[in-house]
């Protein structure tokens, strides 16, 4: 049987795991959710600037760009959602799903 001490240590230990885990995936979503935006934003910019010197001689092109952004934002969010229902956090697991899910249909309702 184990000492009082070394349960003490061992539930420290998956404190320290688990808070650890939480941190990564809480800073893996800000990172993927800021890139999202940078790029968007840039695409943005580029598109005031390249209509002011030319005539419209057709239908613009396909613009995948915020697709591709929103699919991927989609993939990172239900990626750290399913290592979170893994470890047992359910509930924000189960957020995360829905946000992903959410994501997702932003992503197909942007689809040229």
């Amino acid at each position: 049987m184990p000492e009082p001490v070394d349960e003490q240590s061992s539930r420290w230990k998956d404190a320290l795991t688990e808070g650890c885990l939480l941190l990564l995936v809480l800073v893996a979503d800000a990172v993927a959710g800021l890139v999202v935006i940078i790029v968007l934003a840039l695409r943005a910019l580029g598109h005031m600037d390249a209509g002011a010197g030319r005539a419209v001689a057709g239908p613009p092109p396909a613009d995948w760009a915020p697709v591709l952004c929103f699919g991927a934002l989609a993939l990172a969010v239900g990626v750290t959602a399913i290592m979170l229902l893994r470890v047992g956090y359910r509930v924000v697991g189960t957020i995360q799903l829905a946000l992903c899910v959410v994501l997702a249909g932003g992503a197909l309702v942007g689809w040229p």
